[in-house]
């Protein structure tokens, strides 16, 4: 009669037992060991191994390219923004890459070149990176990049105008690309007032607290004073101005202005930290039509 074995017999019995045995038992008998005691084990064993090989080294990141500048071109198509002033806007643009004053400066600028994005905006809701950064620091570069303008169309179409919502989303962008500015810049380009969205002035002092200057580029076409309304609410940062266009027609020259003078860092006019004159605006008087102002 085959006596039974015992736990304390089973490991003298498994020696002697036949090899295909042999490996039925030793799996039986892992199967039954305590996990935390297998990892135990294989921790003991690992330690002495990698202290022998020394320290990890730390995880590689990509490291941010240093450059001069980086530019954000932030232009309007909002309702009051007909699809022929937006083209008239676009053409500006790349006509001024196209320019030799523009190359000059973005030479002039430093070593490092210059780094330009586009973002198209209306409403609170509506904004969006219409052209992702591009790499610019000689003739052939601004070229491309102007060949980039041209081919962009036009992503947005009607809505409001939030200045404020403008300047938080491009802002939004120096952060996420593989930058790393001497100088930001946001270009921001447009014929009217805010009329929803948070105020352009509470995001401003935000963002130039971050670095960032922000320069205007008023079209007076539908309003006249428009240029001031920029000058107290929008601009902000060292050097920060605001450019002038009569109408769509004159944009192309006021940009052309605009772009020499902030690719080469000239400053023009300090933007006042606190307004000499607190403009009257649709903010002011909420009434059952105001604005829908985020919290």
């Amino acid at each position: 009669m085959t006596r039974p074995i015992d736990s304390a017999n089973r490991h003298l019995v498994a020696g002697f037992a036949p090899t295909h045995r042999r490996n039925s038992l030793s799996k039986a008998i892992i199967s039954r060991v305590p996990l935390s005691l297998l990892r135990l084990t294989a921790l003991s064993l690992l330690v002495p191994l990698l202290v022998a090989a020394g320290p990890i080294p730390p995880i590689q990141t990509t490291q941010e390219r240093t450059v001069d500048l980086e530019l954000i071109l932030a232009i309007d198509t909002s309702s009051s923004v007909s699809s022929e002033e937006f083209d008239l806007q676009m053409r500006g643009m790349s006509q001024a890459f196209r320019n030799e004053a523009v190359i000059g400066a973005i030479r002039a600028s430093g070593d490092r070149g210059i780094v330009v994005a586009m973002v198209q905006w209306s409403d609170a809701r509506k904004q969006l990176l219409a052209i992702d950064w591009f790499e610019v620091n000689d003739q052939e570069t601004s070229e491309q990049f102007a060949q980039e303008i041209d081919n962009t169309p036009r992503f947005l179409f009607g809505g409001g105008t939030a200045l404020g919502g403008a300047l938080t989303f491009a802002a939004r962008q120096f952060e996420k690309n593989s930058y790393s500015g001497r100088r930001k810049v946001i270009d921001v380009s447009g014929d009217g007032r805010t009329n929803q969205g948070t105020r352009p002035e509470r995001v401003r002092d935000k963002v130039v607290d971050s670095g960032v200057t922000i320069n205007g580029l008023a079209i007076l076409n539908e309003d006249p004073t428009i240029d001031s309304y920029y000058r107290y609410n929008v601009i902000g940062g060292t050097g920060a101005f605001v450019i002038t266009a009569t109408d769509y027609e004159d944009f192309s020259a006021a940009m052309l202005e605009k772009l020499i003078k902030e690719i080469s860092g000239v400053p023009i006019v300090q933007a006042p930290k606190t307004p000499l004159l607190q403009e009257a605006h649709i903010f002011d008087k909420p009434g059952k039509n105001g604005p829908n102002e985020e919290k």
